[in-house]
């Protein structure tokens, strides 16, 4: 098949999973166009069947702000013209699915049919797209995509209770993992010294560092384990949360002990040598960060809302606790990082769990939904 994917390029999880699986779907030989306007942060190599145009957007005095979505709209009517291709595979519903939707009625006129398939990876269902001024574009999209898909159960709820206009069926696809991404040898983990020196317990955060992530509450789990277990912490992302972390690390006085990496492209690295990873977030619609925590062999403290008790295990592959509970995050990390036979069969556990969602169980969901919707639209 010949593939379009539309995806933001950035570090967050729609444009991590979209990206991984286009080179996922070109290793099983398939052509795969990413449009977009930058190349994507996980897209470091480049092969025949694997394709990146990008989106460019004029910049006229008349606009106040650019007509991205117009823009892309014109873009995918080029590409699929003269790329022929087969489908279009849209990430994050704002404004991709709307894009896509304009492109596939220009193309009708012309002749050509493109079916477009819309995932829903979060945010643009839970956050954004609780704006009432976005709920009549959204409906649209999705009522009027050839298939469309959410990452979780939790989030197919979200979509019809924020949406109750909404009548397409959603299938759930949930996000998926490429564990041999996550293979080091012994001497990768010897870097571990370089931020636990002492033998420190070694604790991790990533994302994006926005309120929902709740990243103050990872410092406050972090200050009450150090207490009573030797450990330090590294944080991996960038956010418009992060003047105010920095301010409670010096109220907490935990500053020394917190090693801030930034923006890291591939995280899987520096993931393989904690012990622990915390997911404090306000929700989640599917958890990602803490999928590939357990990839690599990390077991999860976590809050218990959105996606993220259909990706961790509570008890097994880390604990769960309620928005804000930070006492009983604290008490659940040291219960698992006081002793060592216990935090490695956590971390074993973590593991197994991580291989629920290998991406070779995950892909031909996507490509059997391809065909479905081929086959409907009579390609």
């Amino acid at each position: 098949m010949k593939i379009g994917i539309v995806c933001y390029p950035t570090f967050g999880g729609s444009g991590v999973v979209a990206t991984e699986l286009g080179k996922a779907l070109v290793e099983k030989g398939h052509q795969v166009h990413f449009i977009t306007y930058s190349q994507p942060v996980r897209l470091e190599y480049f092969s025949e069947n694997l394709v990146y145009h990008e989106v460019s957007v004029s910049d006229y005095p008349l606009f106040e702000y650019q007509p991205y979505e117009l823009v892309l709209s014109c873009k995918l009517v080029d590409v699929v013209k003269y790329e022929k291709l087969d489908l279009l595979h849209v990430h994050y519903a704002i404004p991709h699915a709307s894009a896509a939707y304009m492109a596939k009625q220009i193309l009708a006129s012309q002749g050509i049919h493109i079916p477009f398939i819309t995932t829903l990876h979060g945010t643009d269902i839970t956050l954004v797209g609780k704006d009432p001024s976005f709920e009549p574009a959204i409906t649209f999209a999705i009522n009027n995509s050839d298939a469309v898909t959410s990452v979780s159960e939790s989030l197919k709820r979200d979509t019809y209770n924020n949406f109750p206009n909404v009548k397409k069926d959603i299938h759930v696809i949930p996000n998926f993992i490429c564990l041999e991404d996550y293979q080091f040898d012994n001497k990768t983990k010897c870097q571990k010294k370089m931020y636990a020196p002492n033998g420190e317990r070694l604790m991790i955060h990533v994302s994006n560092f926005r309120k929902v992530k709740r990243v103050e509450d990872v410092l406050r789990v972090f200050d009450k384990v150090r207490k009573v277990i030797p450990s330090k912490l590294i944080l991996v992302g960038d956010g418009p949360e992060r003047p105010n972390i920095e301010k409670l690390c010096r109220e907490l006085d935990t500053c020394n002990d917190i090693r801030s990496l930034g923006k890291i492209v591939n995280p899987e690295q520096v993931l393989s040598i904690a012990d622990l990873f915390l997911l404090t977030s306000e929700t989640e619609s599917f958890g990602l960060a803490a999928l590939e925590a357990m990839a690599a062999k990390v077991p999860v403290i976590s809050t218990n809302s959105g996606g993220l008790p259909e990706v961790v295990t509570n008890g097994y592959s880390g604990y769960m606790s309620n928005v804000g509970d930070v006492d009983e995050m604290a008490a659940n990390a040291i219960s698992i990082l006081k002793d060592d036979s216990v935090l490695n069969q956590f971390k074993a556990n973590a593991y197994e769990q991580a291989k629920k969602f290998e991406i070779s169980k995950i892909l031909p969901m996507y490509e059997d939904l391809y065909k479905k919707v081929l086959a409907e639209s009579g390609k």
